[in-house]
């Protein structure tokens, strides 16, 4: 195997080191981001029930949005799942990553406004990597979360 070969196999190999190597930082440093906050946040009550307790005062709509995507490694992996079926674990990850950074988000903006309570939460997610043929492989995606804040007087 002559050298221009090896650097043509090489390339794509290192390409996709990097890509695990970068991403599993990045996804470790954004899980702990993650539990910091969550941790910061416990006193925001989340609640999915539609109606609140008649106690719950001056209520307002929050949002936390958050678009999140996969690594190149793990969209490499994915594809190759595709083939087999089963779980795809890394979408799983992110996925995970995008609804807890969205909730968090939407906490914060409730904190923010003096609220110590969210209801009625919803979660709407959508993939923003579609291709041209729409059968494109996930590898980014919109994860929204909102519900109505307010001030309960006393905890749920």
């Amino acid at each position: 195997m002559d050298w221009m070969m090896m650097a043509k196999v090489a390339w794509p190999l290192l390409l996709l080191l990097g890509a695990l190597i970068v991403g599993s930082l990045l996804e470790k440093r954004h899980y702990a981001s993650i539990l910091k906050r969550e941790a910061q946040l416990h006193h925001i009550v989340v609640v999915v029930s539609r109606f609140p307790s008649e106690q719950f005062g001056s209520q307002f709509l929050v949002t936390g949005s958050v678009v999140v995507s996969s690594d190149y490694f793990r969209r490499t992996l994915a594809m190759f799942r595709q083939i087999f079926g089963g779980n795809v674990k890394s979408y799983e990850s992110m996925l995970d990553r995008g609804r807890r950074e969205a909730l968090l988000r939407m906490k914060a903006q409730a904190a923010g406004q003096g609220a110590n309570a969210v209801f009625n939460i919803k979660l709407e997610t959508s993939s923003l990597s579609q291709t041209d043929n729409g059968k494109g492989a996930l590898g980014t995606v919109e994860v929204l979360a909102y519900g109505t804040a307010g001030t309960l007087a006393d905890e749920v």
